[in-house]
């Protein structure tokens, strides 16, 4: 089974547009892939959750999640407002392994990567399913801090970092972002293999699904969504 968890430096900053845009190019490599959101919050029951974004743009069929809560909180503190059982590392992992007939399972966290989803956190999740970590980050003033508390967090833990993806590209960059794009990878040590172009996920999905192979670097791309 081969998996790969997709964390943020923070929440909204294009996790789930990165995850429906590896879905669209790992399919059109031809694999088939599923895709895991452990716990959503903000969402009613019967409501559209990222899962159905990944679906409409991604092109997914095969999606679980696990968990969902009304509030917009981080899921330990959702689940306890609303009442419901926190959400276990051992049923997530669980999950996920229910999807191993897939030649690509992709998790989306929630929020960041130490942001409590139940008993355990996203990098816990990581460590127990030995699985790398793909690290989407913003452009602008702020990313190069949050990437490398992310980084760090990933290394001190042992656990593999997959690469940094600027989840929304700016249409008009700003001296900021110009600059980011060539610091993160010099102060994470970690590679920048991708980024999503601002308002992508507005996109038609024809048009999202022919593009989202090109905004991936091809090394990393075969390595990760095609082999």
């Amino acid at each position: 089974m081969t998996v790969l968890i997709v964390t943020g430096t923070s929440t909204d900053v294009g996790k789930t547009v990165v995850t429906a845009a590896l879905a669209a190019a790992a399919r059109a490599a031809g694999r088939s892939v599923a895709v895991c959101k452990p716990a959503q919050t903000g969402v009613l029951p019967g409501e559209p959750g990222d899962l159905a974004e990944v679906r409409r743009l991604g092109g997914v069929t095969r999606t679980l999640e696990l968990a969902r809560y009304p509030d917009p909180l981080a899921p330990d503190t959702a689940a306890r407002r609303c009442g419901s059982p926190l959400l276990t590392l051992a049923e997530t992992a669980a999950g996920v392994e229910s999807l191993a007939d897939a030649d690509l399972t992709l998790v989306e966290g929630a929020g960041g990567l130490l942001v409590r989803m139940g008993d355990f956190t996203l990098l816990d999740l990581a460590q127990k399913m030995n699985a790398p970590v793909l690290v989407v980050a913003a452009a602008g003033l702020g990313t190069l801090n949050h990437s490398e508390l992310t980084t760090r967090a990933l290394a001190a833990a042992g656990v593999r970092c997959a690469g940094l993806v600027v989840g929304s590209w700016p249409v008009a960059p700003d001296l900021a972002s110009i600059c980011n794009r060539d610091d993160l990878p010099a102060v994470t040590g970690v590679d920048l293999v991708g980024s999503i172009p601002e308002g992508a996920g507005r996109w038609a999905p024809e048009r999202f699904a022919e593009s989202a192979p090109g905004w991936f670097a091809p090394a990393w791309s075969q390595r990760y969504l095609t082999v």
